[in-house]
């Protein structure tokens, strides 16, 4: 049995799950759109451009959380979920998840994007294991806050390292990382197996370099 990590954004998702949603919060009144809109393409491009200062962007991307009830949060999630997302769902993606099912592995999405957006969408995939980006939540309610390390570039790595600690006989041995973004060379570089999926330009000349495994899902 190993361990089968995988990407959310743009892997196994024909998109970028934080910026639909950011989107989905312009359309529906919820943001301001002119200011809103703006940031979060900058935020989307530093991505891409591998610049992203990732603790702005959390307190950017924490603040609706913050500024609004936890009732609303879930009914527009919900929403979210089944008009924006389950339709991005990558053609391939069942199929290569089904196969590490099938092969015993421990499957695991580790995502920069937040828990309260991918947890439901973990849930779709049948995917129990969820290594996020956390915002803090507090007596029923979000702060506005960063939980932790952020699961981006070398601190998924470290979260990946502190959630081993807690899994006996789960390791790196024989380990599988599905990513399609420059950002995750730290943890490619960590497992056995690296798979670029629908690579982006500097990951795929990465994995021609080094004789990596590439795929599509789409």
């Amino acid at each position: 049995m190993s361990l089968a990590l995988f990407d959310l954004d743009n892997t196994l998702l024909a998109g970028d799950s934080d910026y639909e949603w950011g989107r989905f919060l312009v359309d529906r009144g919820v943001v301001d759109a002119n200011t809103y809109q703006a940031r979060n393409l900058e935020f989307f491009q530093a991505y891409q451009a591998g610049t992203l200062d990732i603790l702005a962007f959390c307190r950017f991307s924490f603040s609706p959380l913050a500024a609004n009830t936890l009732e609303d949060l879930l009914a527009w999630r919900e929403e979210f979920i089944d008009t924006r997302i389950r339709a991005l769902i990558a053609p391939g993606a069942d199929t290569v998840l089904n196969r590490h099912r099938e092969a015993g592995d421990t499957l695991v999405i580790i995502t920069a994007t937040n828990r309260f957006v991918t947890q439901p969408i973990a849930q779709a995939l049948g995917v129990d294991h969820l290594l996020a980006t956390e915002p803090e939540f507090r007596d029923g309610a979000y702060t506005g806050e960063l939980e932790g390390i952020p699961c981006f570039q070398e601190g998924k790595v470290q979260r990946l390292e502190q959630w081993l600690a807690n899994q006996p006989g789960l390791n790196l041995e024989g380990s599988w990382f599905y990513s399609d973004s420059h950002n995750d060379l730290p943890l490619l570089e960590r497992v056995d197996h690296p798979v670029v999926v629908d690579g982006d330009d500097k990951l795929v000349a990465t994995a021609r370099e080094r004789g990596w495994q590439q795929i599509s899902l789409r």
